[in-house]
């Protein structure tokens, strides 16, 4: 679709925005969001006429783009339907969604708790492994992003958690492998991922594994950085679990349904937790839905005991309806298949391509549609472009490749030293190189600012 200029149109929404809406992560009058005026599968333009490759996927959720006529139908025919109805029901759209989202989660887990997005999932799955198990403590990884609600953001490690933390959530942090900025003084992958387990397990040892009820790790970490966990890991941090009756909770809210090149990023690894969270990709964030995953020894739990936990909203037909429609899609249209395909063939050569004629890159990791480039004022001291957690000028370097990315049609993601690449797991192979051009040009710019 070409967007049609119409700028007083645009002055008006962004005035009653800058009124009325409180956004979130945001000094609100430091802030000027764009004016959007509509968006179709992985373009979206404002009210001047100026389309965007968006490498972002809204907030890492549009895994099938925008707009996609087949889910647009299934929440317009569920409408037409049955708008809402209570959770405690059973509703077709709410059955078929739980009955698809189980045939593609790995192992046992196939029940299916519905809640209204990733954090409140979090939230839930917390609660059910303290439950189950009758201890109090939670272990997660600095590094990690699990969501702006109470529990969430305490769990969370980066500085998104401060202004919140109260201490008092039962939260421990650990660090979890990366060998780019390894803790451990690693060498190789190998190294990383021993030392990183013998860390956690002496964090355990100290903490008292009889007072800890779960760990919960993002399969892939995503904001933090999408820093692929070496092998053994995650199967390792499953041992240790098993060891000492600890629930092992997946955060797969960014990295599920498609995002890694596959259903789940847990089925590149080979392991299976006893809670898995979700959102976002579920149904391409066209209406609200998130939840957990719940294996049968965790559902047994509740089997006669009440679970004390619920949402008005739980499995919203409007949102299942959605659900089961994007799932098809990618089904059908081998959206998945498409991911780890131009992953592997084009998106990772292109991206280590780039890093080579470009200083400002330290590293470049990543599969499917979930890449990151490091970005390093200089490579062989591998100091970071910008400040950890920089904002105004210190953040200047990372401010103006953004802009540059955005002049030459690109929305991008960046996050602290970080720009992610996470189009659509649709996008074409023509997009993608596009977007792969821009993002070239925009690295110009930050390699100025390197020693």
């Amino acid at each position: 679709m070409t967007p049609q200029p119409n700028p007083q149109a645009g002055a008006a929404v962004k005035a009653a925005d800058r009124a009325h809406v409180f956004h979130s992560w945001s000094a609100q009058e430091l802030i000027d969001p764009l004016a959007v005026a509509g968006a179709e599968g992985s373009y979206f333009w404002d009210y001047d006429g100026n389309r965007y490759l968006d490498f972002t996927s809204g907030l890492v959720y549009t895994n099938i783009g925008y707009q996609h006529p087949k889910v647009v139908a299934a929440i317009q025919e569920q409408a037409g339907r049955m708008t809402t109805f209570a959770p405690a029901f059973a509703v077709e759209a709410r059955s078929e969604a739980a009955r698809l989202i189980a045939e593609r989660t790995p192992g046992d887990l196939d029940r299916i708790f519905f809640t209204n997005g990733g954090a409140d999932a979090v939230e839930h799955a917390v609660r059910m492994a303290r439950l189950h198990t009758g201890r109090p403590k939670v272990l997660s990884a600095y590094r990690s992003y699990h969501g702006g609600t109470q529990q969430a953001v305490n769990l969370t490690g980066d500085p998104r958690r401060w202004p919140s933390d109260s201490a008092t959530n039962g939260v421990v942090h650990f660090w979890a492998p990366f060998l780019y900025r390894s803790r451990f003084y690693a060498e190789t992958e190998e190294q990383e991922c021993a030392r990183a387990l013998e860390h956690l397990e002496t964090t355990i040892a100290f903490e008292g594994p009889g007072t800890v009820a779960a760990i919960v790790l993002e399969t892939v970490p995503g904001t933090a950085g999408i820093m692929v966990p070496p092998a053994g890991y995650l199967a390792g941090v499953r041992e240790i679990c098993d060891r000492h009756g600890i629930v092992f909770v997946l955060d797969e809210v960014m990295a599920g349904f498609g995002r890694t090149g596959t259903w789940f990023a847990a089925g590149l690894f080979d392991v299976v937790p006893d809670l898995m969270t979700f959102a976002k990709g579920v149904n391409s964030g066209y209406v609200p839905l998130g939840g957990v995953a719940i294996s049968e020894r965790i559902a047994r739990t509740f089997a006669t005991r009440p679970y004390p936990g619920g949402l008005t909203y739980s499995g919203h037909p409007l949102a299942c309806a959605a659900a089961v429609a994007t799932i098809n899609v990618m089904t059908e249209e081998g959206v998945v298949e498409n991911a780890a395909r131009l992953g592997e063939s084009l998106v990772g050569p292109a991206l280590r391509e780039l890093a080579a004629r470009h200083p400002s890159v330290g590293e470049v990791r990543g599969t499917g549609m979930f890449w990151a480039l490091e970005l390093v004022r200089n490579r062989e001291t591998r100091e970071p472009l910008v400040p950890y957690n920089a904002s105004g000028e210190a953040n200047a370097p990372m401010a103006a490749f953004a802009t540059a990315a955005k002049q030459h049609g690109l929305w991008p993601f960046v996050n602290m030293n970080r720009t992610h690449v996470v189009p659509p797991c649709n996008v074409s192979e023509a997009e993608l190189k596009e977007g792969l051009a821009a993002l070239d040009a925009a690295l110009s710019v930050a390699d100025t600012f390197t020693d």
